[in-house]
C-alpha cells in the first residue's frame, strides 16, 4: 500500500512539473504581445493612432472588456510555484491517505465486532469450556483462542490445589480454632458443674485444651496467610514481566514494520 501512495505522490509532482512547463511555454507568446504593444507606441502619433483605432475597429466588444483574474482552486493551482505545487499535491495525497485508512479500519473493526458478537450468542447458553469449543467448532477468532488458552491452562493445572487451598486454609483456621476453645471451655464448665467446686485443678485441664486449640489454629493459619500474600506479590510481579515482555514484543514489531520487512514474517512462519 506504501509503494501505491508513494506511485502516487511521484505521479501528481510530474504532473504538477508538466503543467509548470506548459505555463512557461506560453509565457513566450505573452513577451511578444507585449512587444508588438510596445512597437506601436514607439511609432509616429499618426501611425500610431490610426493602429489603434483599425485595432479598436477590429477587435470585438467582448474582447475590450477587463478579463478578471480567475480564482478557482484549480487555476489557483496552477499559477502557483513548483514548490507550493509539491507541498499542496502532499497534502492532498495525505488527505486521500486519511480517509483510506478510515473506511478501511471502519470496515475492519466491524467485522471484528460483528464476529465476535456473534460468537458470543453462540456459546451464551453453554456451561463448560468444551461445550463453549464444540459450539463454536472451526470457527477461528479472538474467542475461540482465549477457550483454547483457558482450556490449555486447565489441563496444566489439573490435580494441583494451588492458590486457593492457601486462602482456605488462613481464613478458615482461627475460627475453627475458636470452635476448638469454645468446645474446651464449655467442657471445663460441665465440670465444675459436676465437681461442685471451684477449684483449679478441675477448670484447668479443659481451658488449657481451649487455649491449645486457638494456639493450633492460628499456627495454621498464619503460615497459611503469610504464603498467599507471598505469591499473591510473586503473581502481581509474573504478570508486570508478563505485560513487559508483550511490550517488548509490540516494540520489536513495530520496529520491524518500520524496516518494511515482511519477507522477514514470512519466512520466520516457514
Amino acid at each position: 500500500m506504501f509503494r501505491t501512495l508513494l506511485k502516487c505522490a511521484i505521479a501528481l509532482v510530474v504532473l504538477s512539473v508538466i503543467v509548470t512547463a506548459y505555463a512557461q511555454q506560453q509565457t513566450p507568446a505573452a513577451a511578444a504581445l507585449a512587444a508588438s504593444a510596445s512597437s506601436t507606441q514607439s511609432a509616429p502619433p499618426a501611425v500610431a493612432a490610426q493602429a489603434a483605432s483599425d485595432a479598436d475597429a477590429a477587435r470585438p466588444l467582448k474582447s475590450q472588456l477587463p478579463v478578471p483574474h480567475e480564482l478557482s482552486p484549480w487555476s489557483m493551482f496552477l499559477s502557483a510555484d513548483i514548490l507550493v505545487k509539491i507541498v499542496m499535491s502532499g497534502l492532498a495525497l495525505a488527505s486521500l491517505v486519511t480517509w483510506t485508512i478510515l473506511l478501511a479500519k471502519t470496515f475492519e473493526l466491524s467485522v471484528a465486532q460483528r464476529k465476535l458478537k456473534g460468537a458470543l450468542k453462540t456459546i451464551g447458553n453453554v456451561r463448560s469450556l468444551a461445550e463453549a469449543q464444540f459450539a463454536l467448532g472451526q470457527s477461528r477468532g479472538v474467542l475461540s483462542s482465549l477457550l483454547d488458552a483457558a482450556m490449555h491452562e486447565a489441563r496444566l493445572s489439573a490435580g494441583i490445589s494451588g492458590m486457593g487451598l492457601l486462602a482456605t486454609i488462613g481464613s478458615t483456621s482461627p475460627f475453627v480454632g475458636l470452635f476448638g476453645t469454645v468446645w474446651g471451655i464449655m467442657n471445663s464448665f460441665i465440670g465444675i458443674s459436676k465437681a461442685q467446686t471451684t477449684n483449679l485443678a478441675v477448670v484447668a485441664p479443659g481451658i488449657a485444651e481451649a487455649l491449645l486449640a486457638t494456639a493450633i489454629g492460628l499456627a495454621a493459619a498464619i503460615p497459611a496467610v503469610i504464603i498467599y500474600n507471598h505469591f499473591a506479590r510473586g503473581t502481581r510481579t509474573y504478570l508486570e514481566l508478563v505485560a513487559r515482555a508483550s511490550g517488548a514484543s509490540a516494540r520489536l514489531l513495530s520496529r520491524d514494520l518500520d524496516r518494511g520487512s515482511a519477507g522477514v514474517f514470512a519466512r520466520a512462519a516457514e
